[in-house]
């Protein structure tokens, strides 16, 4: 996971990275409750129990380059399935692809997991 990213944002950007990724895991998650309210067909249930766990995935910051691709993905699919307007579908994997290439944020469990470590190198011992 480190090799995708050079850096885990901190500061503003980090915040910016860290609403991006609530924001989506929180549409995701509630357009999922909706939708599996309304029993759809078994292919649309699952790509939306697919979507709702990337969702969670993104709120925690958890393997966030996979999730967003998935996202991307589920959405994209959604489209040409053509349930539903057909732009939240393209805002939400939009999202998605963004939050794949510009990684996690500092703020996350993948910077934790993955991020900068500090070493310190104490005198030698003879």
């Amino acid at each position: 996971m480190k090799r995708l990213f050079s850096t885990f944002a901190r500061g503003w950007p980090g915040a910016g990275l860290l609403l991006l990724r609530l924001v989506t895991g929180i549409a995701l998650i509630e357009r999922g409750i909706l939708r599996l309210q309304t029993a759809p067909p078994l292919q649309v249930e699952i790509l939306t129990i697919i979507g709702m766990t990337a969702g969670v995935l993104l709120i925690l910051g958890l393997w966030t380059p996979l999730a967003g691709v998935v996202v991307a993905g589920v959405e994209l699919w959604k489209i040409f399935l053509k349930i539903g307007d057909p732009m939240i579908y393209i805002l939400l994997g939009t999202l998605g692809a963004a939050l794949a290439l510009l990684g996690p944020g500092a703020w996350s469990v993948d910077a934790r997991l993955f991020g900068w470590k500090r070493l310190d190198i104490g005198p030698r011992k003879k």
